[in-house]
């Protein structure tokens, strides 16, 4: 499936161009509205960054309402109902705020091709012999199905998609909890052992000492 990515920032298209690629998505990338237009007829979904430096995003979705009837998942800081209700009429099937998860994304998109009368590629992950699919929140150690809370599949998926990086105690804090309080780390710690303890797999998250944690592919 081609995926249009409507995004002039770079470092936004560096992070997200990898996982969806990784959910079996070809990613076409615009940087601008006028090649946004031009480009969509070419794509199944369109993923348009509302606040593009030469043009409205509003006036690029009207723009390939006119000729298309591509899905549009408008992605924007703006959280105000006006701003919504002004997305909707101007014609996208599904509106996400930034920050957004990558596992809220991808569930966005199956539903909106799923509304649509497409299918979508399982959105799966793997790292070792356990699997992730990203759409359904599900998880299997082996041939086991592993039940996890929201926070801990979060984290878990935050780590695979940093693809052995490591990633900051910080980082974590901030993308699941919405919070840099240094009391949220023992938390952090907490959801991190269970982990390791619900996969059966001590081995899979390490600890990368003085920075937080990474996804160790040999665990």
């Amino acid at each position: 499936m081609r995926v249009l990515l409507v995004e002039d920032d770079d470092r936004v298209v560096a992070a997200l161009t990898p996982a969806l690629r990784r959910a079996h998505l070809t990613v076409i990338r615009a940087g601008t509205a006028a090649e946004a237009v031009e480009a969509a007829p070419g794509a199944d979904l369109v993923l348009l960054d509302m606040g593009l430096p030469d043009q409205d995003g509003l006036t690029v979705c009207r723009r390939i309402r006119e000729r298309d009837g591509v899905p549009i998942i408008a992605v924007t800081a703006r959280r105000d109902e006006a701003s919504v209700v002004s997305a909707l009429r101007a014609g996208v099937d599904d509106y996400v705020t930034k920050p957004y998860r990558l596992a809220e994304l991808m569930a966005r998109i199956d539903a909106v091709m799923r509304r649509s009368g497409h299918g979508v590629p399982e959105s799966i992950d793997h790292v070792a012999d356990v699997r992730l699919d990203l759409g359904a929140r599900r998880v299997w150690a082996g041939e086991t199905e592993v039940a996890l809370t929201r926070k801990e599949f979060d984290l878990l998926s935050t780590l695979v998609d940093a693809d052995g990086d490591a990633v900051s105690r910080e980082s974590l804090m901030e993308s699941i909890w919405d919070t840099s309080w240094v009391g949220a780390s023992r938390t952090l710690d907490v959801h991190v052992s269970a982990l390791r303890t619900k996969l059966g797999r001590p081995q899979l998250i390490e600890t990368v000492r003085g920075i937080g944690y990474r996804i160790n592919p040999g665990g």
